[in-house]
This record gives structure tokens, C-alpha cells and sequence, in this order.
């Protein structure tokens, strides 16, 4: 067994215009002070991290995270959950995806498609930069419109669409292997990757590409009423990235999983601050020690209710508290006899 690395924060809900959070050095420190040991970075916004920069300079990697590393932080991962949506987008929501990508592909999927691919591949040569073997993203949707089907799905349409998307990730599975980095999909409703089910499909089309991973985010599940436990079970050899957050699900007689069109602070299932939430935490951090986890515990705050900066304060604390040393002996080596190969044949009768 291994010891799980953490507290981690990721980043992505904290930037903004006002410091501390208004730039990397300022938010880095803000991280710190509240007790966290690392940061995932989102890639989106250029003003934080240059994606390209970092994929095409050591130089400029080294500098990013030599600011980490000064103010006491390592980087744990960077993420790309906004451009792995856009890798694979059904035309329903093309205009709803085209605010993710910049305007010059806007209107135009196919050039979208292309850029999103690219910003992969430069993920993949910016962890190697950074000397990160684990990153982040969405797997992108060409069937969600079709997960609870009416009319029936026409026959092959599953199958077709994992064809498609398994095409489209193939050569950035590569990109990341050539990298030496594990590709962690945040299975995630709105995705084609939302279920051991659906990851297995897409396993399968990929002929179970060595890089094809997960990151395992409980909340998730816990709106989908999936067993999150036992899915530890079926996937910790893939599992290589770990999300912290808290969830909750009390369904009424007015609405359950669906939630109705509310909003977060009104829906039946929705994500509350660590320690707030339905999540079994304690069964979570044991079973990924049992298994040898050896990635970072990454806090990732989303609240309805609860201020950001409350929640980021409080989640430093819940994951500290968490995370399991695990033992080195076991706790009856008191009684331990040594080997006696002689006595073992008398105690089995041989």
C-alpha cells in the first residue's frame, strides 16, 4: 500500500479578476495558506497558464512551475475538461459549446474539432514538460441527446458513435502515450463517458488503450444513484486521478435524478462542500489505499450554498483528515512465530 498524496485544490472555480485570485503567484499563495500542497491548473485561460507556451517551451514550463514550487506547491495536473468537451460535440449543442473555444472556430465544428484535438496534444507535451504522468478532461458527446431514448434509438447508433469517438481519440491517446502521461476521463453526465458501462464501450474501441484512465470523482455517481464503492472495485487499476467533492441526492414526490429544469440550490441531487454532502468519504480513502492509490486527493469545490472561499477553507481540512498513513506491518506481528517449515507441515496434517 501507498500513501495518498494531498491536500490538492484545482483551480478552475477560483480564478477571477480580484486578487488573490486574479493571478498565479497570488492564488498559489492563497492555496497555501489555507493548508494545500498542491494545485491543478486548468488550461483555458492564458492570462494563468499558456498551454501551447508550455508545450512548446521547457523554458517557460520550468518557469510555471518553479512559481508553483516557490510558493511551497507542487502541480498536480493540469486539466483540459473544456477543450476534451469540444473533441466530440453533437450538432444540438454546437452553439452552446462554441463560447468554450475561441471565436475564430465559432460556426464551424469542424475547425473546432481540429483546435480542441490540437490543445490535447498540447496538454500532453506540456505535462511531459512539467514532468506529470496523470491529466485531465471531459471525453466530449455525440449521443447524450440519446440516454433516456424516445423514440427508440435506431439499431447501430451506439455502436456508431463510439466508433466515431474512439476514431477521434485514438491519435490523442497516442500523443499522450508517446508523453509518457495517463488521459483521465472524468466520467461525467453530458459525456459519452458517464458509467463503468459506457467507459468499457469506449475501452473496447480503443482496443483498451493503455492511457485511456479515469479520474474518479464519487459525486457524480452519487447523483447517477451508482454504486460508488464497488466502482472502485471493477476500475482502481485505471483509476489514476481523484476528485474530492461532495454531493447530495434527496429526491421528492415532485421530481428525482432529472431535477425538474431547477436550478443547483433547487434540484433533488446537486453538489455541496465537503463534509456537507452524502459521500462516504471514509470508505472512499480506505478503499483507494487498500488498492495503492498513489495520486493526488484533488479538492474540487462546488457548492449551491456555501461561499467558495468557506468551502476551500473547510475542504484543506476534511481531505488532511482523510487521507490514510498507511501501515507498513501488519498489527498482529506481536504474535508472529517466524517461519518454521517444519511446524506447518505438522499443523496441516502433511
Amino acid at each position: 500500500m501507498t500513501n495518498i498524496k494531498g491536500p490538492a485544490i484545482f483551480l478552475a472555480q477560483f480564478l477571477g479578476s480580484e486578487a488573490p485570485f486574479n493571478d498565479l503567484d497570488s492564488i498559489c499563495k492563497w492555496a497555501k495558506d489555507l493548508g494545500f500542497k498542491g494545485v491543478q491548473i486548468p488550461t483555458w485561460d492564458s492570462h494563468y497558464f499558456d498551454l501551447q507556451k508550455a508545450a512548446e517551451s521547457k523554458t517557460y514550463a520550468d518557469e510555471i512551475k518553479g512559481k508553483v514550487n516557490e510558493a511551497g506547491l507542487e502541480i498536480t495536473e493540469l486539466s483540459t475538461h473544456l477543450q476534451g468537451q469540444l473533441v466530440a460535440v453533437n450538432p444540438a449543442y454546437d452553439h452552446l459549446f462554441d463560447g468554450f473555444a475561441p471565436k475564430e472556430v465559432h460556426n464551424n465544428p469542424k475547425e473546432r474539432t481540429k483546435w480542441a484535438v490540437q490543445q490535447l496534444k498540447y496538454a500532453a507535451k506540456a505535462s511531459q514538460n512539467l514532468g506529470i504522468n496523470a491529466h485531465a478532461t471531459f471525453s466530449g458527446s455525440l449521443l447524450w441527446h440519446t440516454v433516456y431514448p424516445w423514440p427508440q434509438r435506431p439499431a447501430g447508433l451506439v455502436d456508431d458513435g463510439f466508433t466515431e469517438l474512439a476514431n477521434r481519440w485514438m491519435p490523442i491517446l497516442n500523443a499522450f502515450d508517446e508523453a509518457g502521461v495517463d488521459v483521465c476521463y472524468e466520467i461525467h453526465p453530458g459525456e459519452d463517458l458517464h458509467d463503468g458501462v459506457s467507459y468499457e464501450r469506449f475501452l473496447d474501441k480503443v482496443n483498451q488503450h493503455p492511457r485511456a484512465c479515469l479520474l474518479y470523482d464519487p459525486s457524480h455517481f452519487l447523483l447517477q444513484c451508482l454504486d460508488y464503492i464497488s466502482y472502485i472495485d471493477h476500475y482502481h487499476e485505471r483509476i489514476k486521478m481523484f476528485h474530492v467533492k461532495d454531493a447530495e441526492f434527496n429526491p421528492t414526490g415532485k421530481q428525482g435524478v432529472y431535477g425538474g429544469y431547477e436550478n443547483w440550490v433547487d434540484r433533488a441531487g446537486r453538489f455541496r462542500s465537503l463534509g456537507d454532502g452524502q459521500v462516504d468519504f471514509k470508505q472512499i480513502f480506505s478503499k483507494l489505499a487498500t488498492y495503492g492509490f498513489d495520486g493526488w486527493a484533488v479538492m474540487e469545490w462546488e457548492c449551491a450554498i456555501k461561499h467558495p472561499e468557506s468551502g476551500a477553507k473547510e475542504g484543506a481540512i476534511f481531505i488532511k483528515d482523510h487521507i490514510i498513513k498507511v501501515t507498513e506491518k501488519a498489527f498482529d506481528d506481536f504474535a508472529a512465530t517466524g517461519i518454521d517449515k517444519e511446524l506447518n507441515r505438522k499443523i496441516l496434517g502433511i
